[in-house]
């Protein structure tokens, strides 16, 4: 059983949001929302918006950065630990 609040479904399958959960999420009148189902439910989310996509983008790029400095410096040591590798 669910803990939310029940809501009736109307003629047309229009169903309101909780004020309180619509407050919680910044959702407003006039806001597109995502409507999915997901292992027999209905998900009612907010939508992934242009500025967090590229903010997402932006973090892997970093990371991907940083990850690529650290490999580097790591097959400096191996290098310099093993020697050249031999050209097979």
């Amino acid at each position: 059983m669910s803990s939310g609040e029940e809501r009736t479904v109307g003629e047309r399958g229009q169903v309101t949001l909780p004020k309180g959960i619509r407050e919680r999420l910044g959702i407003e009148g006039g806001d597109e929302v995502v409507v999915r189902e997901a292992d027999g439910k209905v998900v009612i989310e907010k939508p992934v918006t242009r500025e967090e996509l590229a903010a997402g983008y932006r973090a892997t790029a970093e990371r991907t950065r940083e990850v690529a400095e650290e490999m580097e410096h790591t097959s400096s040591e191996a290098d310099d630990y093993l020697g050249d590798a031999p050209e097979w």
